[in-house]
């Protein structure tokens, strides 16, 4: 396994990160706790998960799966670097959602007890709250961090300007701030390098990708759907035939380069600077493992250009909107 730090600190991570939204929902507790056993054997010791995570009814049921598996000891919390977020509504009343400091005071309780653990490594806001001032946020993240209740906060989902709000109040209060930020970044959504990717470099700090196949578009769905192996739905499908050119393309670079797509897609995102780790969110243990294999493929200039050539992206950001 390799691992950075995260952002401008010197806590160390995998350059895997385990997503864990399909424990509960599509993944069972036995199976979640198998490939989690099989993520430290493979060296990855960052795992993202949210409150909200079992979805609908069974919100919270995803921590609660994490936390029944540290609770088995062997040193699990310990290597693990747990990084889960607040924002989603908990309940219908008011104040069970969002960035109030009492939200925030609650929520974490809440995630501690579900986690079976004292701390949270990395406590994200999912969203931006625009009711909420930042005095508020950073005064209650402050109370969190001298408790011991957290050690590092991020966010999730920010524009750029949110970021340096985030860091300028931070700083006027002495305060560390953000050290990540948890975007959608693959080759086909490349927007955040107009301003988020700009705005975490410059306050250093580390980008945390999810959905880096977007969907599964960019894992080889046009192989498997000749195959019969599976069909884009929803959105994924709209996408699909609105991309359907490009994703071709790239499906013929990664046959020519002797490489699986989706691999190609997690190497892309690991050559980025400002990346610390892609999110992988695997249903199975087989899916875990195919994830790793980017991490021993290094793409050369060549192929990083003929990638920016199916996929654009924003090279003169962040001064796109200039001459």
């Amino acid at each position: 396994m390799k691992f950075t730090h995260l952002g401008r600190t010197g806590l160390t991570v995998s350059r895997l990160c385990l997503g864990t939204m399909n424990f509960g929902p599509h993944t069972e507790e036995a199976e979640a706790h198998q490939i989690m056993d099989t993520a430290h054997e493979l060296g990855i010791n960052f795992f993202d998960t949210a409150n909200v995570y079992g979805w609908g009814e069974n919100k919270g049921r995803t921590e609660s799966i994490i936390g029944n598996w540290f609770a088995q000891g062997g040193g699990r919390r310990e290597k693990t670097v747990i990084a889960t977020k607040l924002y989603g509504d908990m309940g219908e009343w008011p104040n069970e959602g969002r960035l109030s400091a009492l939200n925030i005071r609650r929520a974490v309780d809440a995630s501690l007890r579900r986690l079976q653990t004292d701390y949270i490594d990395l406590y994200q806001m999912h969203h931006i709250d625009r009711a909420t001032p930042w005095e508020e946020i950073w005064q209650a993240m402050e109370v969190l961090v001298a408790q011991g209740k957290i050690i590092y906060v991020g966010s999730s989902n920010f524009a750029g300007w949110h970021i340096a709000q985030a860091q300028e109040a931070a700083r006027a209060r002495h305060f560390l701030g953000l050290t990540s930020e948890q975007s959608l970044y693959n080759l086909l959504a490349r927007s955040v390098e107009l301003e988020v990717v700009p705005a975490a470099q410059h306050y250093g700090l580390g980008l945390i990708p999810w959905s880096p196949l977007n969907g599964g578009l960019l894992g080889g769905v046009l192989r498997k759907e000749r195959e019969g192996v599976r069909r884009a739905t929803g959105r994924s499908a709209e996408t699909l035939e609105q991309k359907r050119e490009q994703i071709q393309a790239y499906e013929d670079l990664a046959a020519e380069l002797g490489h699986e797509p989706g691999d190609i897609a997690l190497a892309w995102l690991l050559s980025r600077p400002v990346v610390t780790a892609p999110i992988v969110g695997p249903r199975t243990l087989g899916q875990l493992h195919a994830a790793v294999r980017a991490l021993d493929l290094t793409l050369d200039q060549k192929t990083l250009d003929r990638l920016d050539e199916i996929f654009p992206g924003h090279r003169t950001a962040p001064e796109d909107y200039a001459w």
